[in-house]
């Protein structure tokens, strides 16, 4: 995972809010080092409502380091999704020990929605991988109660404080935190007879420095959060009633992003995940409906591992469901369930395993058994290997996947937000620097269906961005939501993957009159 990140982490374009969000981050150092005189940052645009964490790390780092900052953020990322990976190894240990572990990360990687997206979502996946850590950190909390270790507390406090450091949304670790603590006290109170609240109270104690460690990491990331006493609501207020003029699709129809269905999070999910993910969560579903017995009796340990699990799962879509929040760009802003589904996917193809070893459809005839287990092997091999092929195909834009649920690939990509990053615009601009163009006394002048800021950096001096797209000698647009349909030109490049344009490059030059105006886009 190292080597791969290392090969490709220069390869990925900016995406629609790093430009801001690095900025962000230079402010907030620029409080510091004035010593909290210089508060643009509480000020910049809406950016003040998200903690600092990545970006004020990328930018410390950024005169420290010979890389080109977006290659620096992109690799820093990348580190995120690192420790994400080793997160899952560690929770889907805990659950199932090392098979589990090897078979969850191999699932993670082969979701798409965390492996193609580590390098460029530098607010969801290293918000994500905190909030894994905070769960798995819950998971020894219920294990071990009153006598939790005194590192597992310091790591609760640094994966929620961080999770919270990024986006408000880190609350839901501490109410997962809450749940399941209650949860344990209630069943050892069914089936002990142990008291409640004296045990409530000890827990409240015992969780205090890590709830104090929280705060003070929150506060250094998020120094906004705590400058007011009602900042923090005033965050969540906000994001539970974010909404701008924006839209977004979900097969191939046009929503605005505060008008989805309750079901917008739940088709992006089922066209996102890997079809072996897919197919064992409902084989999984089809044996405990019907053959519960034939599944493993797991230990406390394990139940409550599970329980923490399902937990971090079920409740998100639940609150997507109640609360119906404005949502867009598929699962982004979920992504931390990513590698939570990852680990009950894995844990689902190991149950219909054994479930089939203990007979489950064949009466106990250990031939049959065997051949079921080998049937079961190799379909979950051969789905893996397509998802795999797909991303070595797609590579380095693998984050657009979709799985074999849409149906013909080609016609899909219009039917679901495709490269709504912008990343492969990159790739594209790469090519209208090779062309070799006459000089001339003023700049070719390139239209960009993307923010300035991200087309600008890799453009040679030749060429000046420009917002009047009617005067464009040259048109650069991803795919997505059909903006390359907007403005006219001859294709001469761009970025193709199995067949699908991601993102195209086309030479205005020879166009006139009304030909060089633009048309609204499809949807």
């Amino acid at each position: 995972m190292f080597v791969w990140v290392g090969l490709s982490f220069r390869q990925h374009g900016i995406s629609n809010d790093e430009y801001v969000q690095h900025t962000y981050g230079q402010m907030l150092l620029d409080w510091y080092r004035t010593g909290f005189r210089d508060d643009d940052a509480f000020h910049y645009r809406n950016l003040y409502l998200y903690g600092g964490l990545f970006d004020i790390v990328a930018a410390w780092l950024e005169p420290h380091t010979s890389l080109w900052v977006w290659d620096l953020r992109h690799l820093l990322s990348a580190g995120f999704g690192l420790l994400g990976f080793y997160g899952v190894s560690r929770f889907a240990h805990l659950l199932g020990g090392l098979r589990l572990a090897v078979l969850s990360m191999l699932l993670l990687f082969l979701t798409v929605s965390w492996s193609g997206t580590m390098f460029t979502h530098t607010k969801d996946v290293p918000f994500a991988t905190c909030m894994l850590w905070a769960l798995y950190a819950t998971a020894l909390v219920v294990r071990d109660m009153e006598n939790v270790s005194g590192k597992i507390i310091v790591l609760l406090g640094l994966a929620v404080g961080g999770a919270l450091g990024l986006r408000v949304g880190g609350a839901f670790a501490v109410i997962y935190l809450i749940l399941l603590v209650i949860w344990r006290v209630w069943l050892d109170h069914k089936h002990q007879h142990t008291p409640v609240f004296s045990r409530l109270w000890r827990m409240v104690l015992v969780l205090l420095p890590a709830a104090v460690l929280a705060f003070v990491f929150m506060a250094i990331c998020w120094p906004w959060s705590v400058i007011e006493a009602d900042n923090l609501l005033e965050a969540a207020r906000a994001f539970s009633h974010f909404d701008f003029n924006m839209q977004t699709i979900v097969n191939g129809v046009v929503y605005n992003i505060s008008g989805v269905p309750r079901s917008y999070l739940f088709q992006y999910l089922a066209v996102k995940l890997p079809e072996a993910s897919l197919l064992s969560l409902f084989a999984a579903t089809v044996v405990c409906l019907f053959g519960r017995q034939h599944l493993d009796v797991a230990d406390t340990t394990t139940r409550l591992t599970m329980h923490t699990l399902l937990t971090g799962i079920l409740f998100p879509l639940v609150f997507v469901m109640d609360d119906r929040p404005a949502l867009y760009n598929g699962v982004r802003h979920f992504t931390f369930l990513a590698p939570l589904l990852a680990i009950l996917s894995a844990w689902a193809i190991v149950a219909v395993w054994q479930a089939i070893g203990r007979g489950q459809w064949q009466s106990g005839n250990t031939c049959h058994s065997l051949w079921g287990q080998a049937i079961w092997g190799g379909v979950m091999v051969g789905l893996m290997l397509v998802t795999l092929f797909d991303i070595v195909q797609l590579h380095p834009y693998q984050y657009v996947r979709l799985n074999r649920l849409v149906g013909e690939q080609q016609a899909a990509q219009y039917k679901w937000e495709g490269d709504y990053w912008s990343s492969a615009l990159r790739e594209a601009a790469g090519q209208l620097n090779a062309k070799k163009l006459p000089p001339q006394s003023h700049p070719y002048w390139v239209a960009a269906c993307v923010d300035t800021p991200q087309i600008e950096p890799y453009l040679d001096k030749r060429f000046s961005v420009t917002r009047r797209w009617e005067e464009a000698d040259f048109f650069l647009s991803t795919t997505n939501m059909h903006c390359h349909e907007v403005m006219q030109g001859q294709l001469i490049g761009g970025a193709k993957r199995q067949g699908m344009w991601l993102s195209v490059l086309k030479d205005r030059r020879k166009l006139e009159g009304n030909a060089r105006m633009g048309t609204p886009a499809k949807n």
